[in-house]
């Protein structure tokens, strides 16, 4: 369906194909979620890695193909217990050829050139400031759909959502940690899981960085209990390794923290001091210098980076600057060039299983943006791909996280919690913290 509820053609499985092909063809930057990081189809790491040099008939060899319309066949490399979470990811989505083909570079630049199967369709769209989508009357559950209209407001900060859900003008309205106190004992407040683990990227191309005493006594400098429960107060809880809790079960039904069991991120400021003296004394330094890169439009990046700096402003010896950008040019710029210290950043489950964090860590990893590197983790995380034994997959990733936490590859901070006040006539909103993160389609107005 287009912008104008007109059906431009049918989907069917050859969608699939066509839409898992492109992604590799255009080199998207979630393409590896194809290869042996993610689903594992045959030839996929091999196509990845020539991209948009691929010829059409060398991504014909990727393991998806088109039975008949209404029957895909995916052949993997090696068995993935995962498969089917990962299915709802962007990447994976279908994309109609003759549309995508016809419309070009100008493909999905704006709402009228953006086709869609789902429970809505895109009827307007101002760049940062809404959006607009009416019920799809072809939708193949559409008699579940109630909401015949929804319209966001895209370009309000937290305080100018929370006054307008005030006034009456919002049904739901995000809220930052600076507003929970205000409005956390009224019947429209509510929290829930965000999904997303925050954590310090250490570079390990800065010198002083690449000493893993330094690396430690950052990491044993944050009082996380405290930053979660008087800074974020949004149910935000201590991050203890690198797998957030509430992702996923190991064979026997427990929560990967719960099985790991090891706390990686304790709070110490006297072992954090030695730790800190010892790496100066290594480098031959009486104090250093680093840098803390957040954003400033992200909701609570620049508490936690101010929290980081009052932490670490407490070590002796460590002389801190302030480097405020935008997200965009955080993520896009600055990080992928290797242009910080320790930037506070994020990440969201793909899908739910501890691969998807910790496929940051590896060598190479698209997202592995402090180059931490080592060739036993390497070692670990190829052979979780290959296992088929689903309990001893479990326990090299349990042997993985260890040893990235244990040298302070990434410094996990906290499990993001979220805030919200949402209209008591609002029923049924799905917020999962895996993948697609709101689910709208059962939503009814009572």
């Amino acid at each position: 369906m287009d912008y104008q509820g007109k059906t431009v053609g049918s989907l069917t499985a050859k969608d699939f194909v066509y839409g898992w092909q492109r992604i590799i063809k255009n080199a998207g930057e979630y393409a590896y979620m194809l290869g042996s990081s993610g689903a594992n189809i045959k030839n996929a790491d091999q196509l990845i890695n020539k991209g948009t040099k691929a010829s059409a008939s060398e991504l014909n060899t990727l393991g998806v193909k088109a039975k008949d319309d209404y029957t895909l066949v995916v052949t993997l490399e090696q068995q993935v217990p995962f498969f089917i979470s990962l299915m709802p990811f962007g990447a994976f989505y279908p994309e109609y050829q003759k549309y995508v083909e016809a419309k070009g570079k100008k493909y999905a630049s704006n709402y009228k050139k953006l086709i869609s199967n789902g429970a809505f369709i895109m009827t307007g769209w101002t760049k940062s400031k809404s959006a607009t989508f009416i019920r799809n009357k072809k939708y193949w559950n559409a008699s579940a759909v109630h909401l015949s209209k929804m319209v966001w407001q895209l370009g309000l900060d937290a305080k100018s959502a929370a006054a307008s859900f005030d006034a009456g003008n919002l049904d739901y309205a995000p809220l930052t940690s600076s507003l929970v106190d205000k409005y956390k004992n009224q019947k429209t407040f509510t929290t829930f899981a965000d999904g997303h683990l925050h954590y310090l990227e250490p570079n390990m191309k800065n010198k002083y960085l690449k000493n893993f005493y330094i690396r430690k006594a950052l990491s044993l400098a944050i009082n996380r209990t405290e930053l979660c429960d008087k800074i974020l107060k949004d149910g935000s809880t201590e991050a203890n390794g690198f797998v957030p809790k509430d992702l996923c079960a190991s064979p026997k039904g427990v929560d990967y923290r719960k099985d790991v069991k090891e706390d990686y991120t304790k709070y110490n400021l006297k072992e954090a001091q030695a730790a800190f003296d010892k790496g100066l004394k290594q480098l031959g330094k009486k104090s250093i210098t680093l840098s803390i890169l957040y954003g400033t439009d992200e909701i609570a990046m620049k508490d936690v980076a101010v929290y980081a700096q009052s932490c670490f402003s407490k070590l002796k010896g460590l002389k801190l600057n302030m480097v405020a950008t935008v997200k965009q040019d955080r993520v896009n710029n600055r990080e992928p060039k290797g242009q910080f210290d320790i930037t506070v950043t994020r990440w969201g489950p793909d899908y739910a299983d501890p691969t998807t964090y910790l496929n940051l860590c590896e060598t190479g990893n698209t997202f592995n943006r402090g180059k931490w590197s080592n060739k036993k983790y390497d070692a670990l995380m190829n052979r979780v791909r290959k296992e088929t034994n689903i309990s001893k997959r479990w326990e090299d990733m349990k042997e993985a996280e260890k040893i990235a936490m244990e040298d302070y590859a990434k410094i996990p901070l906290f499990d993001k919690g979220g805030a919200a006040l949402c209209s008591t006539k609002v029923k049924y909103l799905v917020h999962k913290p895996v993948c697609v993160p709101y689910t709208f389609a059962y939503v009814e107005m009572k």
